[in-house]
């Protein structure tokens, strides 16, 4: 009634129309809201997906929690990739979408795509093959990730997108799109033409068409494929940057990140006007460990006076900093590894106080539609992804050097007074070495900061303009973050992640992983089940429950009757029951039962075994090695730590562990490069 009486003082109509639809759908008004819908569509609102979600909530009156999850759809998703439909259902959307709106949108790309989702069988295919023809000659680089949206998997009542490799491989829909594009570069070869068809195609078209079957190969985990075909598309047409950053994605996925920065940035070279690719070379060497020529990449596109560092704080480049903290993590430099994560907390601490001048701005200019979606992001705040990769990664740092003293004590002056002559000459000069090789570092850095700002003071008084004021930063390195108390931090920020993200699976294995060293048995055990309630087959939650399992005795023996009391009779029922090694060989039968086990937990699972005592090293090794790369969740980098718990086995395992490297070589080729 508001939305009606207001009509005429409401200047966005598309948006007063979206609004009266959602609450007519809310109100089960199906009819009005489909004629809602239409009035929409005859505005020109026909390429927005989330308009008809709506239009298909009216066509098959859906209940008003699906309609609102409908509502929160984005990308080309629609109620036909959210549930799964009935041929009823299916049918009544396919007579709206091929005869009644084919006279509204004749020529819509969205009704197309939305048709597809809806046919079946041979109907589908006949679809998907004039989809993909009219896309490879247009040369639509997005057309590989289009028809992934495709491979859907129904779990718990909804469909989700198949992203494991096996998934994808079994997937109906993937076998076909396979077929139609192996067909399509056989003629293309011989004909330069698509099967059945007259016409010539440019040559361009067989580019895009072994681009797309560089991108199946990719998602069904057949890297080395992946790269040929590359390699064939590059060698056809040299400057096609879309195929650089392609080959980049695979050859990293194959375990070659060094070869895969090299790639990317020899395609940014071809572009370098492109912000995306150039962003996407400088996260690429941030994680093959070359921060110095990422920040050179990354710098391209900031001011170019003062400290590049500083001015992407200043632009609160979110993105670029938690991969410089990873990247630092990696390489043992914890302080600055932590002064990185602690900027991007210092952005949404920035975000949060901000709020407050949007509010007298949106107040005075009277956009409160803005208003009230920016209140909303405010109360989510600290549940964003970024904020929350900052705050693990902080937790992380922490742990490690609450576990790893001895780091900190190696930055302190050695005890002279404990060591022989000769030591104390050697420790002297060691001392000697590294305080050299760090005051040249900085003064290195110090001269070319000069530089740059000299440049800049000259390029400002040239303009006419005073040069922006230069920030002093009084440590650089992140040394006085080092000081802190490990653990009192960690429950700070997992504390911050638990009050905000409890939905996330990391926030309680984190959340464990500092209750156990806080000697805090009943935080941790709740922090089992929280995890076990978001993902119970996941292997994190297995290692963790065996260590807690292991270090109860310990805790027992230490603490308050009545907690030992709850834990013990809890401790039961979150092993089903059994003891610590019948929980152990049980989970072993069912992965051995189960060639597809996720290969993460058949490590967790092999090295409980063998740390328990449950099992022989050569039961454990077999258990990884024995269609371990036919299982789901296999990446270069989980088989490399396959790699590493056989190592670990001993003797008894030399002869698995080199099974392991030759198998994974073929499929990740890339992997001891």
């Amino acid at each position: 009634k508001h939305l009606d009486d207001s009509k005429d003082v409401i200047v966005d109509v598309s948006g007063w129309l979206r609004a009266r639809g959602l609450y007519q759908l809310k109100l089960g008004s199906y009819d009005d809201a489909k004629d809602t819908y239409m009035a929409t569509f005859k505005r020109g609102e026909t390429e927005d997906y989330r308009v008809h979600s709506g239009y298909m909530c009216a066509l098959l009156k859906l209940d008003a929690e699906t309609c609102e999850q409908a509502r929160k759809l984005r990308g080309t998703n629609t109620v036909a990739t959210m549930i799964p439909l009935t041929s009823d259902q299916k049918a009544v959307l396919l007579e709206a979408y091929v005869g009644g709106l084919e006279s509204e949108m004749p020529r819509s790309p969205t009704r197309r795509r939305i048709i597809i989702t809806l046919l079946e069988g041979d109907k589908q295919k006949e679809a998907v093959d004039e989809y993909c023809r009219r896309n490879l000659t247009k040369g639509v680089p997005s057309l590989g990730p289009d028809l992934s949206a495709l491979f859907l998997i129904e779990k718990e009542g909804k469909y989700v997108k198949a992203e494991d490799p096996v998934d994808v491989k079994m997937h109906p829909v993937y076998r076909m799109i396979e077929e139609l594009v192996n067909g399509y570069i056989t003629s293309l070869t011989t004909t330069s033409s698509f099967p059945g068809a007259e016409e010539e195609e440019s040559p361009s078209t067989i580019l895009w068409t072994w681009y797309l079957r560089a991108l199946l190969h990719e998602r069904c985990g057949e890297y080395p494929d992946a790269i040929a075909v590359a390699d064939k598309c590059l060698e056809h047409t040299p400057t096609a940057v879309d195929v650089y950053e392609l080959k980049a994605r695979v050859l990293k996925a194959a375990g070659g990140i060094d070869a895969a920065a090299e790639c990317i940035d020899t395609g940014r070279d071809l572009d370098k006007q492109d912000r995306y690719i150039n962003n996407q070379t400088t996260k690429y060497m941030l994680q093959a460990n070359r921060e110095d020529v990422a920040l050179e990449r990354i710098s391209l596109f900031t001011r170019h006076e003062g400290n590049p560092e500083q001015n992407l704080f200043d632009m609160q480049c979110t993105w670029y900093e938690l991969e410089l903290a990873d990247c630092m993590a990696r390489k043992g430099n914890w302080g600055k590894s932590l002064k990185k994560y602690m900027a991007v907390e210092k952005h949404f601490d920035d975000f949060h106080e901000d709020q407050f001048d949007f509010h007298s701005y949106c107040i005075r200019k009277v956009t409160l539609r803005a208003y009230v979606d920016i209140l909303r992001y405010e109360d989510n705040l600290w549940g964003e992804e970024f904020y929350g990769r900052a705050a693990e990664g902080i937790i992380r740092c922490y742990l490690h050097l609450y576990d790893n003293p001895d780091i900190l004590k190696e930055e302190e002056e050695p005890d002279y007074a404990s060591m022989t002559a000769a030591q104390r000459k050697k420790a002297k000069a060691i001392v000697r070495k590294k305080k050299k090789a760090l005051e040249k570092k900085n003064a290195a850095e110090e001269e070319k900061n000069e530089a740059k700002d000299a440049n800049g003071e000259e390029g400002d008084t040239k303009k006419g303009n005073n040069a922006t004021p230069v920030v002093v930063d009084e440590d650089p390195n992140g040394d006085a973050l080092l000081k802190f108390n490990p653990l009192d931090q960690c429950k700070k920020y997992v504390m911050m992640l638990v009050k905000n993200a409890p939905g996330r699976l990391s926030t309680w294995l984190l959340q464990f992983d500092v209750a156990i060293r806080r000697g805090k048995a009943l935080m941790a055990l709740q922090a089992l089940y929280k995890a076990k309630s978001i993902d119970a087959d996941n292997s994190e939650i297995f290692t963790r429950t065996v260590a807690f399992m292991e270090k109860l005795v310990k805790m027992e023996k230490h603490g308050n009757v009545h907690v030992s009391e709850v834990i013990s009779s809890e401790s039961a029922n979150l092993l089903g029951g059994k003891n610590l090694s019948e929980f152990i060989s049980s989970e072993a039968a069912k992965a051995k039962a189960d060639p597809l086990t996720a290969l993460s937990m058949k490590i967790a699972i092999a090295n409980a075994m063998v740390s328990s005592k449950t099992g022989s090293v050569a039961d454990a090794a077999s258990l990884i090695v024995d269609c371990g790369l036919d299982g789901r969740g296999v990446t270069a980098e989980i088989c490399q730590a396959a790699l590493k718990s056989l190592d670990t086995f001993g003797k008894e395992a030399v002869s698995a562990k080199e099974t392991w490297a030759k198998n994974a070589e073929v499929r990740f080729p890339l992997i001891n490069k």
